[in-house]
This record gives structure tokens, sequence and C-alpha cells, in this order.
């Protein structure tokens, strides 16, 4: 991940803080000194290197100004605490707090995973080969449907979710979120919001979902790219169709097949060359999970549009002052690029060759 010191006006207490990992015995000494930096990479939560007493931790608090739904760092502490149990690519997660007076919101204390994470910069930078991504891919896939494996409830996380009417709810609280972040009128939203409400599945499959399982949200051992150690970005991770899931990487997944507008708003590894089609993907998904993939135009939808909503919620936060990262500043652009595409999807009934 890109490290970098930390933005002006996200800063942290360093007393407070110090005196809280102190108290939960992750130093010896609340006067260490300690280093502070900040990583650049995400778009939703704060995450934070801290460097102290020779070691180094990392922490994960909500942005500034942002509603709690999709922030909830406690039940974030939780996933991840109960999953490393069972689960070994869950980080270890070592404190949490609720007390707004230690850095201004609730936060947790989790383990610096070493290892490399590939996000579309690196990728080009490391000239990554197409024979490499064949492997990446691969042990991409092999991760997730570990992932959709995992027994929840070995792991106490049986009353994560309500798996029950899944589907429902998200395409109908998304549509709610949009509409309550909107900025821009952009017609294809509520036709695709209305395209979902009356396409979507009936029964599925309970599992764990991740919602948000992509290249840069995994840490590979080493560049033989054939063992992932951990899987970060756990705030939305909860019971419901798996098929959700793989519809929001699927949403991610542009590939040097795609318009260049499209390979431009939606930046990933996946555009260079030797990755999978969307449709091998789901080809190869089915083949290792055993799982049928009906209505895949659905799930593909699903995905885009949920990106979409997150996008304009980073941006109306931008717009109105809440956050000053200058990498927000389009994401309206990026969220109706989204719509257009999923309703592109929709037309034509399939999920490659779109444009």
């Amino acid at each position: 991940m890109n490290l970098k010191p930390v933005r002006e006006g996200e800063e942290l207490n360093d007393v407070k803080l110090k005196k809280f990992l102190f108290e939960h015995n992750l130093i010896t000494d609340a006067k260490s000194e300690l280093q502070v930096g900040q990583f650049s990479n995400g778009f939703s939560n704060l995450t934070y290197l801290l460097h102290i007493e020779d070691k180094e931790y990392v922490l994960r608090r909500p942005p500034f100004a942002a509603p709690k739904r999709g922030h909830d760092m406690g039940r974030e502490y939780k996933v991840i605490h109960n999953l490393n149990k069972v689960f070994d690519k869950a980080p270890m997660a070592f404190a949490y707090t609720e007390d707004v007076d230690v850095i201004g919101a609730p936060f947790y204390i989790m383990s610096k995973v070493l290892g490399e994470i590939l996000t579309a910069k690196e990728a080009r930078t490391r000239q990554v080969s197409p024979s490499e991504f064949k492997t990446i891919s691969n042990t991409w896939l092999d991760t997730f449907v570990e992932f959709h494996n995992v027994d929840y409830k070995a792991a106490g996380l049986d009353n994560l979710g309500r798996p029950v009417g899944y589907v429902e709810r998200q395409v109908t609280n998304w549509g709610k979120q949009y509409l309550a972040a909107a900025t821009d009128d952009v017609p294809t939203a509520e036709k695709v919001m209305a395209w979902m409400q009356d396409n979507q599945p009936k029964e599925y499959d309970h599992t764990l979902i991740h919602n948000d399982f992509k290249y840069d949200n995994v840490v590979f051992k080493d560049d033989t790219w054939k063992e992932i150690t951990a899987i970060l970005d756990w705030e939305m991770c909860t019971l419901g169709d798996p098929l959700m899931d793989l519809g929001t990487s699927l949403g991610y997944w542009t590939t040097a097949a795609d318009p260049d507008f499209m390979k431009q708003g939606l930046q990933s590894p996946t555009v260079m060359e030797g990755n999978p089609s969307r449709t091998e993907i789901v080809q190869q998904y089915g083949l290792k999970s055993g799982r049928n993939i009906d209505n895949l135009t659905f799930y593909y939808t699903y995905g885009l549009f949920k990106i979409a909503v997150i996008a304009q919620q980073i941006y109306y936060r931008y717009k109105h002052g809440h956050t000053s990262d200058p990498k927000f500043a389009n994401l309206n652009k990026a969220s109706e690029l989204c719509c257009n595409t999923a309703w592109q999807a929709i037309q034509k009934n399939q999920i490659d060759n779109l444009f």
C-alpha cells in the first residue's frame, strides 16, 4: 500500500493514542516516540500505520463526517477478531474502542500484514506479465471460494447478518442510499434501480461475504503470486448471497477488451493482459465452488450499481467539504459510468463486450 504523511485535518492525538496502546498492553511506555503514516489507497475508512517501540500496528477509523452505516468499527473489529480463529487470512485484531475522546472517532488496532498488494499503479510499475496474471487470478479466485466456504458458525459470526431476505434488502437499501447522496442527474440510475427490483433472485445460498474482494484488498505472500496471506478491508463483511459478493468483484473487473473510458473510470490491475474476462471469472468460480450461476446479468448489474453508490457517497462528502483528498474530485463521473455500464449490461443481457 502507498504510505504517505498524514493528510491535514486527519491527524491523530498522539498523547491519547499512546495512552490507549499502553493500557491495552501493546506498548510498554506511554511516553514512547510514535511515528504515524497514512495509507492513501483506500476510498473509505481511514487507515494509518503506527510505528512505536520497534513495533508496527495498523489503525482503522471511519472517514470524517461519514454516516455510521458501512463504517461500524466495532463490527469490523468483531469480524476479523472472530474470523482469525478459523480462517488464517483474516488479520489479527488487538483492541477496539468506541471512546471518541481518544482520536475523535471509534477505531481499532490490527496487525500489519507483510506481503505484496497489487494496485493498478503497482502492477504497471512491476510490469506484471500475462503469465503472472494467470497465476494471480487463479490464486485470487481460489481464496475467494475458500472464504465463501468458511464455517461462520464456528467463528461465532452466525449473528453477523440476516441472510434471509438479503438480496431484497440490498437492492432496496442501495437505491435509497444513492438517492440520498445524488448530486447529478443520471437517467440510467433510476432505470437500473427499477430493473433490479423486478429481476432479483428469490432463492440463494447463505455464506460469509466480503463485499469488496478485489486484487488490492488481498496481500500476496510474495511475487510468486501463489499464496494469499491476508484479506483486507472487512467493513462490509456480512452473511448473504455469495454471488452478490462475486457480482461486486465483477463490477471492479475491467479488462483489456473494455473501452478506454471504462478502463480509465474503473482503474484496476485486471485491465492488463493475462487476466481472464468477466465471463471466464464466472465460469471458473462456478467450477471451483460447485455453484450454479443463474441470473448473471443481475449480479453484475448489482455490483456496478453498488460501486456507483459508494463512489457517489464519497463524492457527496467531498463536494460538501468533509474531505479534501483530491482523488475524490471526479468520483461523480465514476458513479455515472457504473450506472451507464450497468444499463448496457441489462440491455445486452451479458457482462462482456458492452460497448
